[in-house]
């Protein structure tokens, strides 16, 4: 298999060396717009399996070259790009995979279903951990009960050693995690959609020693289009992000206050989008390098089963890979991209066209390659 991997950031850099760790992959070409250095995890496997290749991904004939030298294209960079990029991919008839995050450019893609299908490959958006592997979980639990009264999901990237004030650090961009916490997210209530704000209706979640109890509160991009599919299907529908206590109400404060603002405002003479500053100034200090994180996830499916109350629920709390510095968050987001796009490749998903990854991913093989990777789920039933 030839594997096409653009970005070359922690989840493109992840989702390669995933692809190498398997020998059926000939070839993984890494692209970017530049490259500083390569990660010290993919500095042994540097040679002819991995190509580092420069790439401006706005030069539309510069990306169909590289796509049409590949079985499958895995996208890591921001999701703006990913309509370019899925529309470029069923062009060159190639599978395409992304991390996606806006659940409107899903929408945009899904346009180009029949095109795929006529170029027999797949385009499957969303396949990070939130939205991505959630939505497989609550797809799997879902399936096994006869009636589902509510799908509730929880994700959280957190360090192991929490700082104050915020007990936070960043394991994938900051930038995402600020368009999360200021756009309202979809959920479904008596089966309805219906919108709420971020960071809004805090609750606690429990999970065993040493995470302890984390906050729960509303973010967008989680449920993909899940309560669009559902709507009039299914009467509760959420998806929450996981934070240390405290985190949710100090970030709430400082958007009040017009910190994550994106309007640029007058400062000395010189206009400046409060966000940018706030970027420039606390990025920094949210560093990823200042320490091991981990990641929590919780899913749970209610229903019935058999005439019988029953629940599904799934669970993982996932630690920084020691030996090889792979962070929790780099492990399960770009380990799913790569498997997603392993499974492309072998035409294990499908039928040709667009999908979300609830919509055409096989749950009990995923997990399976979760395992092997050592990302063990757990999960309890009842009824």
């Amino acid at each position: 298999m030839r594997m096409l991997v653009l970005g070359a950031g922690l989840q493109g850099s992840a989702c390669a060396y995933d692809l190498l760790q398997n020998p059926e992959v000939s070839q993984v070409r890494l692209a970017d717009l530049r490259f500083d250095h390569l990660p010290e995890f993919l500095k042994p496997h540097s040679g002819p399996r991995l190509i580092p290749t420069t790439i401006d991904v706005r030069d539309r004939e510069a990306v169909l070259a590289v796509m049409r030298e590949s079985d499958a294209v895995m996208s890591a960079i921001p999701y703006y790009f990913n309509l370019l990029l899925a529309d470029c991919a069923v062009e060159a008839g190639v599978h395409f995979c992304d991390l996606g995050g806006n659940t409107e450019i899903v929408f945009q893609q899904k346009a180009l279903a029949e095109r795929a299908k006529e170029k027999g490959v797949t385009i499957i958006p969303d396949c990070g951990v939130a939205p991505g592997m959630v939505n497989i979980l609550a797809e799997y639990g879902i399936r096994q009960l006869d009636t589902v009264e509510s799908v509730r999901i929880y994700v959280g990237g957190l360090p192991q050693n929490p700082e104050p004030p915020l007990n936070y650090q960043v394991v994938y961009s900051l930038e995402g995690v600020l368009d999360y916490y200021t756009t309202r997210s979809w959920v479904l209530r008596d089966g309805q959609r219906s919108q709420v704000t971020a960071l809004s209706e805090r609750e606690p979640v429990e999970f065993p020693a040493p995470v302890g109890t984390l906050e729960a509160f509303h973010t967008a991009g989680g449920l993909s289009t899940m309560a669009f599919r559902y709507e009039g299907k299914i009467p509760e529908m959420e998806y929450k992000t996981l934070r240390y206590p405290g985190h949710a109400e100090i970030v709430e404060a400082i958007r009040e206050l017009g910190l994550l603002d994106v309007e640029p405002v007058d400062v000395k003479g010189m206009r400046v989008a409060p966000r940018d500053l706030f970027l420039a100034v606390v990025g920094p200090k949210l560093s990823v390098s200042k320490g091991k994180d981990l990641l929590a996830l919780r899913v749970t499916v209610r229903g019935t089963k058999g005439g019988r109350p029953a629940e599904r629920r799934f669970d993982l709390v996932d630690r920084y890979d020691e030996a090889h510095g792979i962070s929790a968050m780099m492990r399960t987001t770009g380990y799913s991209l790569s498997i997603t796009g392993q499974m492309q490749a072998r035409q294990q998903v499908g039928p040709p066209g667009v999908w979300t990854p609830d919509e055409c991913m096989p749950a009990e093989a995923y997990i399976g390659e979760l395992r092997k990777r050592g990302i063990e789920l757990r999960e309890a039933v009842s009824g």
